[in-house]
């Protein structure tokens, strides 16, 4: 008794930083089946102690997607201990909490039970209500992450033409509804199917940028801002390159009340935004997103990028030309690093590749971001995967000479920085195998 006392201490995931790495640390106790202790949560917060309501709302569903996950938080919420259960998957439906302060978007969850979804006892569907846009600067949105994490997750095997796969449909995320900042009343569907191992990756070659696909949405504003935010995006790209194409999605709230409730979908909350995602696909089917949403300056001075329910000085909003020009310089951002996952998703795609198959795995990613290079300590703590980092030089864009003379006549920059100022990183690791246990044998 003692023995096994001192083994399941050992086994602990203890961190004394409070709610740092909060979503990622209860990943990796679930894929671990280690225990997680966390002390110091908030605890020099005079006014808010403890965990918020979003991460409280976040432990709540994952005790709905699991079977036997043990939470213990003491009174003053500032230490928690998580035992992990067994995934299970299936239909779920979670409200996300909109308090003044600290709301996070719908995006915020999906992107923590994402790296969960596959393995499951059952296909998950998952069905969020809140925020679904204006909170870029902190949150991913549903789109986001249905342009970047979805077809990452489908290189890896999670529901391709593998028999190993019970879905028939690969994983998808689906707005219903739109809901902006702070009030929300979004809704946002999440299917995964299970899979019962994940695939070797082998992602170096970037390839040629060969067309950008993007989407403007705006929530009872007038039409017309969302059309002006696609063409200053446009008149941006086309210097570029000819095949853009960017889709105004418009909800202007005025569905009936009556058919909301019926469940006919559409329609939008009672908050106004405006926002814009774009995507760039390569010649080797390398897929790198940015968005951005409309910039809010709030009175007195509050930069706090959490608080969406200060009054809004209307005269110092943001234009949409300004607003669609930002998001596209932010995706020629991504580009120019080289990466062949944008800045967003490099932690979750180091993650699922140590979860792959005791092979060796590479990726090419552009500039390391300070939340990967944490996260990569905690994947050696927890999994005990190490990552080899090698810095190339040499980009896979270089070999192509023929085009060095239209680079130097583009006035932009952009594609003459990339081949000549930026260097990549070949990310490589030893997968652990990782099978989903779960998974009913057949």
């Amino acid at each position: 008794m003692t023995t096994a006392a001192a083994s399941s201490s050992s086994r602990t995931l203890k961190y004394n930083d409070g709610a740092t790495q909060f979503r990622l640390r209860l990943i990796l106790s679930l894929l671990s089946n280690r225990p997680l202790l966390l002390r110091n949560i908030r605890s020099d917060d005079l006014d808010a102690p403890g965990l918020h309501e979003h991460e409280a709302s976040f432990l709540r569903l994952l005790d709905r997607l699991t079977n036997g996950t043990k939470i213990e938080i003491n009174a003053t919420g500032t230490q928690l201990r998580f035992k992990p259960g067994v995934l299970l998957g299936g239909e779920v439906e979670h409200t996300c909490p909109i308090s003044s302060g600290s709301s996070r978007s719908v995006g915020w969850y999906l992107e923590g039970i994402a790296p969960l979804a596959a393995f499951g006892k059952e296909p998950l569907s998952l069905t969020l209500h809140g925020i679904t846009d204006g909170t870029s600067d902190v949150d991913p949105s549903p789109d986001y992450l249905m342009a970047s994490f979805i077809p990452f997750m489908i290189k890896l095997g999670i529901g391709g033409d593998d028999n190993s796969n019970d879905g028939r449909f690969p994983p998808s995320i689906k707005v219903s509804r739109r809901g902006a900042a702070p009030l929300g009343g979004g809704t946002v569907h999440f299917y995964c199917p299970i899979v019962k191992e994940l695939k070797p990756l082998e992602l170096l070659n970037f390839g040629k940028v060969k067309r950008v696909r993007g989407n403007a949405i705006s929530c009872r504003i007038p039409p017309s801002s969302a059309a002006r935010v696609a063409h200053s995006a446009k008149g941006v790209l086309h210097r570029l390159l000819p095949d853009v194409w960017i889709h105004t999605d418009v909800h202007s709230g005025s569905r009936k009340k009556a058919n909301e409730d019926a469940g006919a979908g559409g329609g939008c909350g009672q908050s106004p935004g405006l926002s814009v995602m774009l995507t760039a696909t390569t010649t080797e089917g390398i897929c790198l997103s940015a968005e951005c949403s409309m910039n809010h300056n709030l009175r007195g001075g509050d930069s706090d990028n959490n608080n969406y329910n200060q009054p809004i000085e209307r005269r110092q909003m943001e234009l949409p030309e300004d607003l669609g020009k930002r998001s596209s310089a932010m995706l020629l951002h991504e580009i120019h690093a080289g990466g062949c996952v944008d800045t967003s998703c490099q932690s979750f795609a180091l993650l699922m590749m140590c979860l792959t198959p005791e092979d060796v795995s590479r990726i090419r990613l552009g500039p390391l971001s300070q939340y990967t290079i944490v996260s990569l300590r905690m994947y050696k703590e927890a999994l005990g995967v190490e990552f080899k980092l090698r810095v190339d030089d040499n980009s896979d864009v270089q070999e192509d000479q023929d085009d060095d003379d239209d680079d130097e006549e583009d006035d932009s920059g952009y594609v003459k920085k990339r081949k000549f100022d930026q260097r990549t990183v070949i990310c490589s690791c030893l997968g652990t195998g990782y099978r989903n246990m779960a998974r009913a044998s057949t």
